[in-house]
């Protein structure tokens, strides 16, 4: 195994650029140069941001992305939307578009039951890595990566991504019918399992460099709606994908591929407070128990990596990647969503992620030139000494390895036989384990929020005949969708058909009247046809029921010059919605003090203006007081009675059984 001597060394900025230039004199790529069909492990960190990367390494404080940068090919990875892991890392795994893949959203539905289920391998269309890998003779492992569960027969191994849920079942059983699928081969199932760590044996030693908590928040049984538990969760699973990996590759598969989430899921719990300075109330008592959560599992990923170059010989070749990337230290616009798991979504997720490359066939001090989330999977073919096939968009990124020949592309990998016999007496295709999922619903299943995703693909692709087929197909199955007729609008109007467009705007409206999409697509049109009046108008409603909703919030700031919601008419209003801004960024802040100090004196400054009832509502509830948040939302309807936000927030927020906690809907 290679020596780790460099990694011990905690380098400045100036001393990294030093030892690079240094290290540049040594003829490494001369001993690496590529043979035929090495080894390749893939390691996938999810959520891992560029600049974060930049900025920690600056400080000398990821060792192992050092290495990699000094010794090894880099390039922000640039993906693909919607950035829902599933998708991307099916993308990933493939080298096929979503379309081809059919891997669409989080959840199946099954069609006999309508029960939501996590997508499962059955959905997946065409052939992964670790297929094509194994048709052609070569062992592979596969280890909680996305979408692969129920565990396919390989000519190897894989622990599918429910092997860290197996925790959930009652009293942590093992049963056959707790297992079945979750591993491939079955027989391996007690052994690898065995090694799943679970969030209740992540000791105080383990989470006090992540987060400051105390015994009974570490104590306490599993919650879904509890932080503490998931940051546990995340820390379980980290470690056991990474001890089940390394043992894995131990026993030299020829490929290897590696899935860990613990950046991701902490990004989308903690994200907000990454070095963010001016917090305050509540946000500030967050940011004292989990403000360095991000930052340490940044760190925590770095040993991960650096338990694999550890593992690696001459002849292997790693691939690291991400992804995307996460936009960390941004607030949320409704402070209120940091109170719980509803928080987690995809909004602050950033297109580029990373792509590293080192090892075995890999061009040292390399940048490597736009990667692209479809260059991954013909990439790793080559260095299998495999070929891509005709099918897959993208390239080898030739420009980064020192192989001797790209194989020749053929034209599918479809029609290719599997090499790997069933002759071990059971696995996932056991008739009895067939039977058992088929009778749990799991093989009949369907995503129809999948298919949504898939036609709005069609639409971020140009393809726009393509997306209004696909949209139509939706509208037909669920007319009472609104966001599914504004789709449909969205994809009519790229084709200049916008009579039929504005129809589909209209019945969107009538079903999801405070859909920002709705009425940004309804200006989009206008604008169009040449109606700037009505298109501003269409983009103040947008942002009037969702602030935060940046495509009307451009819009407006190029056709006016400001994203006001509502045009003030008189110097009181231009005063008032001033001061409403200050105190939402003083709420963003979790500053509600203050923010109710603004917005009473925005009140006072115009009290017919409707727009200070909004803010006013918002940020009484924020603080707590109910009472005083339907009393605005009451005064805001007696001044615009049609204003549909104010009368859905009064309703929740009149509802007896609504906690206290939860926020008005926007």
């Amino acid at each position: 195994m290679r020596s780790r001597s460099l990694r011990s060394l905690v380098l400045t900025p100036l001393g990294l650029i030093a030892l690079v230039l240094t290290l540049s004199l040594v003829p490494y790529s001369c001993t690496r140069g590529g043979g035929e069909g090495g080894r390749v492990l893939v390691l996938a960190i999810d959520g891992l941001e560029p600049t974060v990367i930049d900025l920690l390494l600056s400080e000398g404080k990821l060792p192992g992305f050092a290495e990699l940068r000094r010794g090894g090919a880099y390039g922000e990875l640039e993906s693909m939307k919607p950035l829902l892991s599933p998708i991307i890392w099916t993308t990933v795994a493939t080298g096929r578009m979503p379309e081809d893949h059919r891997i669409g959203h989080f959840v199946a539905v099954n069609e006999k039951t309508g029960e939501q289920l996590p997508v499962t391998s059955r959905m997946r269309r065409v052939k992964a890595l670790w297929n094509i890998a194994s048709d052609a003779g070569k062992s592979v492992a596969v280890v909680g990566w996305w979408a692969t569960w129920p565990a396919e027969r390989v000519n190897g191994t894989i622990v599918s991504d429910h092997a860290c849920y197996h925790f959930l079942f009652e009293d942590g059983a093992h049963g056959p019918s707790d297992t079945a699928g979750i591993v491939s081969p079955p027989e391996r199932s007690e052994v690898l399992l065995s090694k799943v760590k679970r969030p209740g044996d992540v000791t105080v030693d383990d989470i006090t460099p992540f987060a400051d908590l105390s015994l009974e928040e570490l104590v306490r049984p599993f919650e879904f709606n509890d932080d503490a538990s998931h940051l546990k969760w995340a820390l379980a699973t980290a470690d056991s994908y990474t001890r089940v990996g390394v043992e894995l590759w131990r026993e030299k598969p020829d490929l290897e591929l590696v899935y860990i989430e613990g950046v991701d899921s902490t990004s989308h719990l903690f994200g907000h407070l990454f070095r963010r300075d001016g917090l305050s109330g509540e946000l500030a008592e967050q940011q004292k128990r989990y403000g360095r959560t991000v930052e340490a599992m940044y760190e925590y990923a770095d040993r991960i990596l650096a338990r694999y170059l550890d593992e690696l010989d001459d002849d292997d070749t790693l691939v690291v990647l991400s992804d995307h990337g996460f936009e960390l230290g941004a607030l949320h616009g409704d402070p209120s969503v940091t109170r719980d798991m509803r928080r987690v979504s995809e909004r602050f997720h950033k297109l580029q992620g990373v792509l590293f490359l080192y090892g075995r066939g890999v061009r040292p001090y390399t940048r490597i030139d736009r990667p692209k989330l479809l260059d991954v999977a013909p990439t790793v073919l080559a260095l299998l000494g495999l070929p891509a096939s005709a099918e897959m968009p993208g390239r080898v990124l030739a420009d980064a390895l020192n192989i001797e020949a790209v194989p020749a592309r053929v034209a599918t990998h479809e029609t290719a036989v599997a090499a790997a016999s069933d002759s071990s007496g059971g696995s996932e295709a056991d008739a009895k384990i067939l039977e058992h999922l088929e009778s749990l619903g799991y093989l009949a299943t369907d995503s129809p929020r999948g298919d949504r995703n898939l036609a709005a693909i069609h639409f971020e692709a140009g393809r726009y005949e393509d997306a209004v087929r696909e949209f139509s197909k939706l509208v037909a199955a669920s007319p009472e969708d609104g966001s599914l007729h504004a789709s449909l609008a969205g994809a009519l109007g790229a084709l200049a058909r916008y009579d039929e467009a504005l129809v589909e705007i209209d019945k969107a409206a009538a079903l999801s009247p405070i859909n920002p999409e709705v009425h940004h697509n309804r200006g989009v049109l206008y604008e169009r046809l040449g109606k700037r009046d009505d298109a501003i108008a269409a983009y103040r409603s947008a942002v009037r029921y969702d602030p935060t909703y940046e495509p009307s919030r451009g819009a407006l700031l190029r056709l006016t010059g400001s994203p006001s919601v509502m045009a003030p008419k008189s110097d009181a209003e231009q005063r008032a919605a001033a001061l409403s801004e200050k105190a939402a960024d003083a709420a963003k802040r979790g500053d509600y003090a203050e923010a109710r100090r603004l917005v009473d004196e925005a009140v006072a400054a115009a009290p017919d203006y409707p727009l200070v009832y909004q803010y006013s509502a918002n940020v009484a509830f924020l603080a707590g007081d109910r009472a005083a948040a339907i009393a605005a939302l009451e005064k805001g309807i007696e001044l615009e009675p049609g204003n549909a936000l104010f009368r859905q927030n009064l309703r929740y927020l009149e509802r007896a059984e609504l906690p206290a906690t939860a926020p008005p809907r926007d």
